[in-house]
């Protein structure tokens, strides 16, 4: 089989390579993953929930559902939804995220298929998922059309694809990059790259081009007062994450 085509930046992923060993540290570089990480999968599993009418008051409302969890690290998202009956696929690019996913899923008694892999890969190996998770993934790659139309190929018609990203403004400029890299130090200086950063109408469309329909978006809004995060119906200034669902015609 023809290699897939490969939207992989190997700046970024030496990035995130250089972090790997941090990926479980709550004070580490990864510290706002940790501190966003109870607002994503609040949104998460409410998408889930909904999509696949699952109450999620029972022990395992996840049950039966296949999840890929693409861009995994070191599975701060496949190890929750593995607790919540999911059978996951975490895969990444950087190969040095995969060992450490490995060793905190066994210590957690979660059985996990993490693999050094792409979206283009897997795409191309016929994989197929009900639940895609492409969170923080698209401000990264060298061709966010082509990476998600990988996606789109990986979930099964009707399946659902959440994606979270960052707008590209002034003030997303500010926040994410001058206050998170420099001011705040949570992430290495260079993390992220203003110039890739998308508005919520550019990924919109990119997504409808993909072959998904976009159903829902919301922002992550963080408060210096209180110390966290919430969703917000209306301001997707800097952080916001979409739903999206693969249409039942599509192939």
């Amino acid at each position: 089989m023809q290699a897939a085509q490969s939207t992989i930046d190997p700046t970024e992923v030496a990035k995130f390579e250089a972090m790997a060993a941090e990926w479980w540290d709550p004070n580490g570089k990864f510290k706002p993953l940790h501190m966003l990480n109870p607002c994503r999968l609040d949104y998460i599993t409410a998408q889930i929930a909904a999509e696949f009418d699952r109450d999620l008051r029972g022990t395992t409302p996840f049950a039966g559902l296949r999840l890929l969890d693409i861009g995994c690290g070191g599975g701060l998202l496949s190890e929750p939804m593995a607790r919540l009956g999911a059978t996951v696929v975490g895969a990444d690019a950087a190969p040095r995220n995969i060992p450490v996913a490995q060793v905190h899923a066994a210590q957690s008694g979660l059985d996990i298929d993490y693999r050094h892999t792409t979206a283009e890969d897997l795409a191309a190996a016929g994989e197929q998922f009900d639940v895609v998770l492409n969170m923080e993934v698209v401000e990264h790659v060298a061709d966010p059309l082509t990476y998600l139309t990988a996606c789109q190929q990986l979930l099964k018609p009707g399946g659902l694809h959440v994606c979270s990203t960052i707008n590209r403004n002034p003030k997303s400029y500010a926040m994410a990059i001058v206050g998170a890299e420099y001011v705040m130090r949570w992430l290495p200086k260079g993390t992220h790259d203003w110039s890739k950063f998308i508005t919520p109408d550019e990924l919109y469309d990119l997504l409808r081009n993909a072959g998904l329909d976009p159903v829902d978006r919301k922002g992550f809004v963080f408060n210096p007062i209180t110390w966290g995060w919430r969703l917000s119906d209306r301001d997707l200034s800097v952080n916001y994450v979409t739903a999206s669902v693969k249409r039942l015609s599509s192939c």
